[in-house]
């Protein structure tokens, strides 16, 4: 179980299929300059929990909030991953239609555990992070379970895509949720968030 559970730590920020997208925008000065928040529709499953993303960007910076919790309705939260920095979009990608490849840089990265159920603390790998309940930690310098410290790794190398209804992809993250290099680069979009109003 506890293998099981921290692999779903390790997968949890990200939708499980690849889709077959049309209609996109094909515009590198578009992703590069997006603004606005944009969410998961609604919180997806993965396994025993559900996950929402929550990206907002600001012409070239960006911020990324995911909460991972037990129900549908996340009620019953276990964290919330914060991160937040500059991106860059680089080129058209070559393996995957329709998106840009895309640099991600993280200037500092917390965890705000939201469970005192000290076996999902064990299980999700936090119990070594001395983190305390509802309130959020800077782990930028040692890192945390799932998540290295800055000096490690402060960059994911994504995808990034648009499609012309406004709704935005990114790469489906490996099952380490290592992404520091670019021969880590995904190679299948999530489905996708949508701009709040």
């Amino acid at each position: 179980m506890k293998k099981g559970l921290l692999s779903l730590s390790l997968l949890a920020a990200v939708a499980l299929t690849a889709m077959s997208f049309h209609s996109f925008h094909n515009s590198k000065k578009i992703l590069q300059n997006l603004s606005g928040t944009y969410q998961d529709a609604q919180p997806y499953p993965y396994g025993q929990a559900w996950g929402q993303r929550v990206f907002t960007f600001d012409r070239g910076k960006w911020t990324l909030q995911f909460t991972l919790a037990l129900d549908p309705a996340l009620q019953n939260p276990v964290f919330v991953f914060r991160t937040y920095g500059d991106y860059q979009v680089l080129r058209k990608s070559k393996g995957v239609k329709n998106a840009y490849e895309a640099l991600f840089l993280e200037d500092k990265k917390f965890i705000t555990l939201k469970t005192d159920n000290q076996n999902l603390v064990n299980a999700f790998g936090f119990a070594p992070c001395g983190l305390t309940l509802n309130v959020e930690k800077d782990i930028s310098q040692d890192g945390c379970s799932a998540w290295k410290a800055i000096a490690l790794c402060n960059q994911d190398h994504d995808l990034l895509a648009l499609d012309k209804d406004g709704k935005l992809y990114f790469g489906e993250r490996p099952a380490d949720n290592d992404m520091c290099t670019a021969d880590k680069r995904p190679t299948k979009l999530t489905p996708p968030v949508v701009k709040m109003q």
